[in-house]
């Protein structure tokens, strides 16, 4: 056996007595590497004469790719086996009975939210937003509140201990003063809405500590009270799916707007269940006005060359008066059961082109 038929021979068996893809590496770079025993040889060419160059090329060569597609060959047995150990040892039992399917819920809060978006992004207003700790001047001061109003009392409003100089941070009463931010950063026309919480101190059936809000607000040279009132009722109409909702709007007062009104729609209650577009009853739903003079200079603004119109309204309570849910503490008290019933399908995002509910 000549020395080259040695050589393969003994390299052919290292390799088939690989028992991993490591040991067999370490095969292939004894053999191909840069120092490999078949490398070593081949450098050898360059001293051989013609005549011997000519003989042991081919045969150098022939031994290279041989001893190459043997190592190829074994890598692949080892990776097959692998993935043969590898099934073998990772079989699902079929007969086990599936995984439940996820029971979560989206809470009505924020599926009532979602839908009041989807109603006035459509309209073509931005969502704002702003922080639930504020100061006197965006909360009550810029939003013409007088300095003895009741809402700055303690026992209407969370507010914080005082800092050194006296000034008295607060857990916002209402999201207006996102309206008051919006106004001092960005120059009119204006067209927002702004969900939110709030906080106030009451707690019964219908109020809680922590409730939410969205109020909109409409700031522009041509904004009067029809536009108001036109917009509400595409609202409700839309938020409740009735095309033949009554409404009225009565005189209120708000520190903020002038003239202020109360929207009212008509219902009726019949077998517990309170039916919009009937009946001769009317429910207070919404507060609303034109933007007080006031709270357009406070916010840098000419009343004489803008004007604009607001509104507030309670998601919690839309969402009991849209989904007859009866008491505003069940929202807040983090019941699964409660949950699995009032809560809605994550799939079904809001939206006017399907609609807006289940």
């Amino acid at each position: 056996m000549s020395e080259l038929e040695a050589l393969e021979s003994d390299l052919t068996s290292k390799i088939n007595d690989a028992s991993s893809e490591a040991a067999l590496e370490e095969v292939r770079v004894a053999a191909l590497g840069k120092k490999g025993v078949v490398s070593e040889k081949m450098k050898t060419l360059g001293k051989m004469s013609p005549e011997e160059r000519k003989e042991m090329g081919p045969a150098l060569n022939g031994l290279k790719n041989r001893i190459a597609e043997a190592i190829e060959a074994k890598k692949a047995s080892l990776e097959e086996a692998a993935l043969d150990a590898r099934l073998a040892t990772e079989k699902v039992d079929v007969t086990l009975p599936i995984r439940p399917e996820a029971k979560g819920k989206i809470h009505p809060i924020s599926q009532v939210t979602e839908e009041i978006v989807a109603i006035f992004s459509a309209m073509g207003f931005d969502v704002a937003e702003g922080p639930d700790i504020e100061d006197d001047f965006h909360n009550f001061t810029a939003l013409n509140f007088p300095p003895d109003h009741p809402a700055r009392e303690m026992h209407d409003t969370f507010f914080f201990e005082p800092k050194e100089d006296g000034q008295r941070m607060l857990l916002r009463t209402h999201t207006s003063p996102v309206q008051i931010r919006t106004m001092l950063n960005q120059k009119p026309p204006i067209r927002i809405i702004i969900p939110g919480r709030t906080f106030r101190c009451d707690s019964d059936q219908t109020h809680t500590p922590m409730f939410h809000q969205v109020e909109g607000l409409v700031v522009d040279k041509e904004a009067h009270m029809g536009h108001l009132k036109g917009t509400l009722e595409a609202f409700v109409k839309t938020f409740f799916e009735i095309d033949d909702v009554k409404t009225r709007f009565r005189p209120h007062f708000f520190p903020f707007t002038e003239p202020s009104a109360e929207m009212d729609i008509g219902y009726e209650s019949a077998s517990n269940e309170i039916r919009f577009g009937q009946g001769s009853d009317w429910m207070e739903i919404l507060g609303c006005g034109m933007v007080h003079p006031n709270v357009l200079r406070n916010c840098g603004l000419d009343p004489d060359e803008y004007q604009g119109f607001a509104w507030g309204m309670g998601v919690d309570r839309l969402a009991m008066l849209k989904y007859g849910i009866p008491d505003l503490r069940d929202f807040f008290a983090a019941d699964a059961r409660w949950l699995e019933h009032y809560g809605f399908d994550p799939v079904d995002q809001p939206n006017l082109a399907t609609g807006l509910s289940r």
